[in-house]
């Protein structure tokens, strides 16, 4: 009798015991909460949040085609960076023979402008060439330079040469300082402009077509972005980048205005980059400039979030 009693026990709590065993094996665990990584738009609108200015950005990926725009379709005050289409006019019209390289031009005293670049500091007369004059408005951005080179292209000519390439957004002004007007300049809009005109994506959609080779010929193409690649001005897309992160680049800055145009080139792709910074109420030209470090910050979030 006390046998049948253990083995009915046995018999009723085994199952039991089976059926929360399967059961535990079957209950799933609490899945850990998700952690939402940030959009890139997310992550450059924490980055201008308290920024004392207005920004705007166009930037692409050559190799996947993936961009992003901030305003990029806005017309924006060039500053320098209205030498990089001065520069392409400059070869089309060497290559179609209307000047020449070693064309010589004279260094007058009325012909020096202050601000960025060494010509200034030339002597009266000095004999220089047009190409060492396209070289020098670009890698250190000489504003002598710039002049001497539109006083023999003209603005005018850059802007037609822009409106072949569909950069309608994109013009020139004048000579820095005064002179040399555009016709476009009449425009009292424009004047507002200064230098130059253009539109974040107007600069890219240059630079992209400069790196496939689009501009005037590939040798031509490529040799300006070997010229963009020495720009000595680098504190915004270009600063702290590795010798291993090449970067060919066009800034350009005025009192209240930073802005930067280029091309990186990292492991994940050629970005392409415009930056304008503009309507800062500090006013400082050294690396530490707001303008500058904001660039610079936009354009390692660019990178990454551009990135293959």
């Amino acid at each position: 009798m006390f046998v049948k009693s253990i083995f009915l026990v046995v018999f009723l709590f085994v199952p039991q015991v089976l059926s929360q065993s399967v059961h535990a094996q079957k209950a799933k665990p609490t899945p850990a909460p998700t952690i939402q990584t940030p959009t890139l738009d997310e992550r450059i609108q924490n980055e201008i949040r308290n920024f004392s200015g207005k920004v705007w950005i166009y930037a692409k990926n050559l190799d996947t085609g993936k961009d992003y725009s901030l305003r990029g379709d806005e017309q924006v005050r060039t500053a320098s960076t209205i030498k990089v289409p001065i520069m392409a006019e400059t070869f089309r019209q060497v290559a179609e023979g209307k000047v020449k390289w070693n064309d010589e031009i004279v260094l007058t005293k009325e012909k020096k402008q202050g601000g960025s670049g060494i010509l200034f500091e030339f002597s009266d007369n000095t004999k220089i060439d047009l190409k060492t004059a396209v070289h020098l408005m670009i890698v250190v951005s000489d504003n002598t330079a710039t002049n001497l080179v539109l006083d023999k292209i003209t603005a005018d000519s850059v802007n037609d040469y822009m409106d072949t390439l569909g950069l309608a957004q994109t013009r020139s002004m004048r000579k820095i300082g005064g002179g040399g007007e555009s016709k476009v300049f009449a425009d009292p809009q424009n004047k507002l402009f200064g230098l130059g005109v253009s539109s974040p994506k107007n600069m890219v959609k240059l630079l992209e077509m400069l790196e496939r080779g689009e501009i005037v010929s590939r040798e031509a193409s490529g040799e300006m972005i070997n010229i963009l690649k020495r720009q000595q001005l680098k504190d915004g897309i270009g600063r702290g980048l590795p010798d291993t992160i090449p970067s060919a680049s066009k800034s350009g800055a005025l009192d209240r205005l930073r802005a930067d145009v280029g091309i990186v080139y990292t492991r994940r792709g050629r970005i392409a980059m415009a930056i304008t910074t503009d309507d800062m109420m500090e006013v400082t030209y050294t690396q530490e400039n707001p303008g500058l470090k904001m660039i610079w910050k936009l354009s390692q979030i660019l990178q990454d979030g551009l990135g293959k």
